[in-house]
């Protein structure tokens, strides 16, 4: 869907990598390795994005770091358009429809870090969680957003993770 919006593989992978964490950074060497790309489509990119004001550049011991420009008129749109072209909002509509008590949902792994390998893995925290409704549900969930899906439940979450979902 997006990715025929943003014909650049390399922009949408930055997109990915700094809107579905507006905490995740990154400069230019360090994202062209996790990226595997070389340095001048980086480069020219992340150019692209800092001059249209959607992330932001500093400079911090020797290197230019980047991040997500939080105050940016559009940054809870893009954050949202980027979760629903990963297919977190399936993810959560989809759990939170028979799940049981279900009290947060955690992204974690490699999309918490903002890097799209396609494996998206979830923690589901609560006290009563349906387990054959999740069973049933990831390989409807893979079918529908052509990603890998991981889903944990818990009592208790104590690891670290990118919070999606808190019931309050």
């Amino acid at each position: 869907m997006l990715d025929s919006i943003i014909t650049s593989k390399t922009r949408l992978r930055l997109l990915v990598k700094f809107f579905i964490n507006a905490a995740n950074t990154g400069y230019l060497r360090g994202l062209a390795q996790e990226m595997n790309e070389n340095t001048n489509a980086i480069r020219k990119e992340l150019n692209n994005l800092s001059e249209a004001g959607y992330i932001l550049r500093e400079e911090t011991d020797n290197k230019v770091m980047y991040h997500a420009n939080t105050a940016h008129p559009l940054f809870a749109t893009l954050q949202q358009l980027i979760q629903k072209y990963i297919g977190i909002d399936y993810i959560i509509t989809q759990i939170l429809g028979r799940m049981g008590e279900i009290s947060r949902i955690f992204l974690v792994g490699d999309y918490a870090k903002g890097i799209d390998s396609g494996i998206i893995e979830v923690v589901i925290e609560g006290a009563v969680v349906n387990q054959d409704y999740l069973e049933q549900l990831i390989p409807k969930i893979k079918k529908e957003i052509k990603k890998e899906v991981i889903v944990q439940s818990t009592i208790e979450f104590k690891g670290e993770g990118l919070l999606i979902f808190e019931n309050k």
